[in-house]
């Protein structure tokens, strides 16, 4: 019996070795993996930041990036004509504006709405003059 007793505690001694091992690698892909994950994340989204980029930093503060001082590590926001700094640290999210797409999108909307009511005048005026002609074939 005393044999057994001394073989039960060299395989419990084990078991905790091999326990600990996967709590750490738990811990290592539940906690520290995301978090190295989210903050490259912001660092790309920081270093790709641009003047008159839409941003929010982490005050909630809605605001468009006037400049950005790279040796002071600051970045002024103009928000409704009021001009703030921030440190660039201080920035949660940033929304990228592209001007070629406003413009790509006004032509696009100005050809459709010039096709729209060419299509939608023919129908009416055709219909405007069958029924012309309904009305005097009825006299």
């Amino acid at each position: 019996m005393l044999l057994l007793a001394a073989n039960a505690g060299l395989g419990g001694g084990a078991g905790t070795i091999v326990f600990i091992i996967l709590i750490f690698g738990l811990m290592y892909f539940m906690m520290i993996r995301p978090q190295k994950k989210q903050q490259q994340k912001h660092q790309d989204m920081m270093s790709k930041l641009q003047v008159g980029d839409k941003i929010v930093t982490i005050g909630r503060l809605h605001g468009v990036v006037d400049s950005i001082d790279e040796d002071a590590k600051t970045v002024t926001l103009d928000c409704d004509g009021i001009y703030l700094v921030f440190d660039r640290s201080a920035i949660m999210r940033v929304d990228h504006v592209e001007a070629v797409q406003p413009a790509a999108k006004e032509a696009t909307s100005t050809s459709e709405a010039e096709a729209t009511p060419d299509v939608k005048e023919a129908p009416d005026a055709d219909d405007a003059q069958k029924s012309t002609d309904e009305a005097a074939n009825k006299e």
